[in-house]
């Protein structure tokens, strides 16, 4: 329960029940010592517009936006940073009296867990390979594109989604046929799984390694479960390899800070709570 002098947050979604949250941020709240509220808050479609603006009256600092809100979102902010309005979506909602800013912390959260999980890598190393075309499949090309890669290769499952994205974000895109991914590998320095395939209860993501050089840095979103089929053939064969959860985990903080006060520190503490949390 909140007071009156506890600061109220959230996450937005519908459903909402999966999100994990509120489990990183009541984790936050208590390492910190700081009096809040994270609350689920399920918004139907059809009631998002009303349900979304009356946060500030009901004393919300700011939430987390969630599937299928996070465009929607966007257009009713006031005010987006310039990563949400080239995304045209919004994680992340700061509330000051009535106003309403968005933010999109996704290629924040990607960018983090590259910098910690592999040490010394750097996005203009080489051209990177994305697989998926998605919300997730967006945030980390931009990101790569902004942090300096020099080629991104986009491979979807539906080729046609895949050239949307590289009209919208433009940059050095590249996208190919998803027969072709295996192909695309010679010369990455990078390779990121941005599609469901090997989230626990889907099927396997099939795409031969033999071609990725062994300097690459293999990277996959789904961190369920957190050691994937891709990082277990990639790792025997010699590559370096992060897992997903670090992206869920670090695209949580300007949030908190934004609302809590305190830039908050992603740990094995977190790491074992949400990992602990998986059913």
């Amino acid at each position: 329960m909140s007071d009156a002098t506890s600061i109220r947050a959230g996450v937005i979604g519908w459903p909402v029940s999966h999100s994990r949250s509120p489990l990183i941020h009541a984790y936050w709240l208590k390492k910190y010592g700081i009096a809040g509220n994270y609350e689920r808050i399920a918004i139907a479609p059809e009631n998002f517009a009303v349900e979304f603006r009356a946060l500030a009256a009901n004393g919300f600092a700011g939430v987390n936006v969630t599937v299928p809100h996070k465009q929607a979102a966007f257009k009713l902010c006031d005010e987006c940073d310039g990563v949400a309005a080239r995304l045209g979506a919004v994680n992340t909602v700061v509330i000051t009296g009535a106003r309403f800013y968005g933010s999109n912390t996704d290629g924040f959260g990607f960018s983090e867990n590259l910098r910690l999980g592999a040490p010394g890598w750097q996005a203009s190393s080489g051209p990177a390979v994305i697989l998926g075309a998605g919300g997730a499949a967006r945030a980390v090309i931009a990101a790569l594109c902004d942090a300096g890669a020099p080629l991104v290769r986009i491979f979807n499952r539906s080729r046609a989604r895949a050239e949307a994205i590289a009209r919208e974000l433009g940059g050095p895109l590249e996208v190919g046929d998803w027969e072709q991914r295996a192909a695309g590998l010679a010369d990455a320095a990078l390779l990121v799984n941005c599609t469901t395939l090997g989230m626990r209860g889907q099927p396997q993501l099939e795409i031969a390694l033999d071609s990725l050089p062994a300097a690459a840095l293999v990277n996959d979103i789904v961190y369920t479960p957190l050691e994937t089929g891709l990082l277990t053939r990639a790792r025997a064969r010699g590559n370096r390899t992060v897992d997903g959860l670090g992206m869920l985990l670090h695209q949580a903080r300007p949030g908190f800070s934004a609302w809590f006060g305190v830039m908050p520190e992603v740990d094995e503490g977190l790491r074992r709570a949400v990992m602990e949390d998986q059913v």
